[in-house]
């Protein structure tokens, strides 16, 4: 058989023995400087054998392999599918940088590399993400002991900051009216008109919207209840429905009641309208991108609500399912403010 180089060592009050290596793979020089780096491990209380295995592991905890276990928990957290396919995308700007390098030798230095590439596109705002995810990775890899700090939050700073262009809403009461006869008058697929009339009554995200089933609403008492996997903060979100919006639905329960979305694709009944649906419709109303969005109906509701004067503004946020960065003002938020904004 094979011949090996071997070490017996106590340790713990047990008798042990160190595979130092094969005879004459590894010379009789090389087997005594491994048994002298083991004698000195010993002397310092550790186990040589228990050190090798910590070793092994840790050349073992890739980036790429902590960012796919990273992923997975998003998914068993419940995360949006769209939000998974982002992260992923994200990370695959790493992995040909230090994808397969462990993660304990990864420096501030070899991930701005890597960001600096997507600057070099012009892709700011992806650079930008790109920090934010590789820095969730590591911080995931330090709570499972598998890192000892994230090298990103030296980098804060290091990176052009994103242009941030507002996005498009209409915030005039006369030109909000031109807008609403507007979308009455459209004669394109009457689930798209009924979307834009609740993105005007109900003011969500364009994404829990148009993702939403039947399933979610109550007619008795006249709420929407949004699961926290579609809400943007996690969290899970009641929505008081108006009569017009309630009216609205049941128009819509005509067309769509029989399958479980009420916003379902042309093309694919179990799947709901795409993202661009929406704003492709006010396109098509003659609203450019620059005057009117899907997503700004959320701005003209706030600005309108806000300057009228008659709307407490906590009641006015939670409508709008924001979250306060105060922890005074998050606390008072947890009133669910519900008769003010069912009345607003």
């Amino acid at each position: 058989g094979s011949r090996l180089w071997r070490l017996a060592y106590r340790f713990g009050g047990k008798q042990k023995l160190l595979a130092l290596g094969s005879y004459p793979l590894i010379s009789l020089a090389e087997a005594r400087e491994a048994r002298d780096t083991a004698k000195r491990l010993l002397l310092r209380g550790i186990d040589p054998a228990l050190e090798r295995k910590l070793q092994k592991a840790s050349a073992e905890d890739t980036f790429r392999s902590i960012a796919e276990d990273y992923v997975d928990k998003l998914k068993k957290e419940g995360r949006a599918d769209r939000t998974i396919t982002k992260v992923k995308w994200l990370l695959d700007f790493a992995y040909p940088a230090f994808g397969d390098k462990c993660v304990r030798e990864i420096d501030p230095v070899t991930i701005l590399a890597a960001l600096r590439s997507v600057e070099d596109r012009g892709r700011y705002e992806s650079a930008r993400r790109l920090r934010s995810t590789i820095g969730s990775v590591f911080r995931y890899a330090i709570a499972t002991a598998r890192a000892d700090l994230d090298p990103t939050v030296a980098l804060r700073g290091a990176l052009v900051g994103p242009t941030v262009t507002p996005r498009a809403a209409v915030t005039d009461p006369m030109a909000l009216g031109g807008l609403l006869r507007a979308i009455n008058a459209f004669d394109g697929q009457p689930t798209t008109r009924a979307a834009l009339k609740l993105m005007a009554l109900l003011f969500p995200r364009p994404g829990e919207l148009r993702a939403a089933g039947w399933d979610e609403f109550d007619f008795e008492s006249s709420v929407w209840s949004i699961p926290e996997g579609r809400m943007k903060m996690r969290r899970p979100h009641r929505v008081p429905l108006s009569r017009q919006a309630v009216g609205v639905l049941t128009s819509l329960r005509r067309i769509s009641g029989g399958g479980s979305l009420l916003f379902p694709s042309v093309r694919s009944g179990l799947r709901p309208i795409s993202d661009n649906t929406l704003n492709a419709a006010l396109r098509r109303m003659g609203y450019g991108k620059e005057e009117a969005t899907a997503h700004g109906f959320r701005a003209t509701a706030s600005t309108l609500l806000n300057e009228c004067g008659k709307w407490h503004p906590d009641a006015i946020e939670r409508q709008l399912a924001h979250v306060e960065n105060n922890d005074v003002r998050r606390a008072y938020a947890r009133a669910e403010h519900w008769e003010e904004r069912v009345k607003m």
